[in-house]
C-alpha cells in the first residue's frame, strides 16, 4: 500500500513508520521536519501541499497533534486554541483534503489517547481533544460508508516515554511504542470503520 504518514518522528510515529515499513508498504513520512514532506498539521496549507503532492494513496495515518498541559484554572482560550487548532482541527483537516485522494476502500488512521477515557490533573484540554476527535471519528465513519474507512488509536503513556511523563499518570500501565505500531496496522490493513483501538 501507498501510506501518507504524518508526523513521522518521535516515539510513536517512528514505531507506526518501523511497522508499515516491515509490513512492506510503501511510506510517505511527512513532518515539520523533512526536508521532503514537510508539515504543520495546524496549517492548512501545509497539509494541502504534501496531499497534492502525493497523489493517490491507500491509506492516511497520523500521529501528529499536540496538546497543552497544565492546572485547568491557567489553561485560557489561547492555550484551548493551540490544542484544538493542533491535534483536532489539524487532523480533522487532514481527512478533509485527503478524503479526495485516497481511493474507494482506503483508509484513514488518527490519534487520539486515553485521557479521553482516563483524566489526570493538568490534562483538561487533551481529555478534551481526545474526546472530541474519537467522537468525530466514530461520525466520520457514516459519513465515509461506502467510500473510505476511518479509525483512531488511544494510547495510554508509552514505556519509552515514563522518565518524562511517568509521575503525570500514577499507578497508570504503560505500553510500549511498538504495539502502538502495531494498532496502526490493524487499522490500516483490516475491515473495521468507526473503531477507537486503546492500547
Amino acid at each position: 500500500m501507498k501510506i501518507l504518514l504524518v508526523g513521522a518522528t518521535g516515539a510513536i510515529g517512528g514505531a507506526v513508520h518501523a511497522a508499515l515499513s516491515d509490513r512492506g508498504h510503501d511510506v510517505i513520512a511527512a513532518h515539520r521536519g523533512s526536508r521532503e514532506w514537510p508539515v504543520d498539521i495546524s496549517d492548512p496549507a501545509q497539509i494541502g501541499d504534501i496531499v497534492r503532492r502525493a497523489g493517490v494513496l491507500d491509506a492516511v495515518a497520523c500521529t501528529a497533534g499536540s496538546t497543552p498541559f497544565g492546572p485547568w484554572r491557567e489553561m485560557d482560550r489561547d492555550a484551548w486554541m493551540s490544542g484544538i487548532n493542533s491535534k483536532l482541527l489539524g487532523q480533522v483537516e487532514l481527512v478533509r483534503q485527503a478524503a479526495d485522494h485516497v481511493r474507494t476502500g482506503g483508509s484513514f488512521t488518527l490519534i487520539t489517547g486515553i485521557l479521553a477515557r482516563e483524566p489526570i490533573r493538568t490534562g483538561s484540554v487533551a481529555s478534551a481533544v481526545n474526546g472530541a476527535l474519537e467522537a468525530w471519528v466514530r461520525a466520520s465513519a457514516a459519513e465515509l460508508w461506502g467510500e473510505q474507512r476511518i479509525n483512531a488509536v488511544s494510547p495510554t503513556v508509552l514505556t519509552e516515554s515514563l522518565g518524562k511523563y511517568g509521575e503525570a499518570f500514577p499507578g497508570f500501565r504503560s505500553v510500549p511504542a511498538a504495539d502502538v505500531g502495531r494498532a496502526f496496522v490493524r487499522s490500516i490493513e483490516g475491515t473495521d470503520t468507526g473503531r477507537i483501538y486503546a492500547v
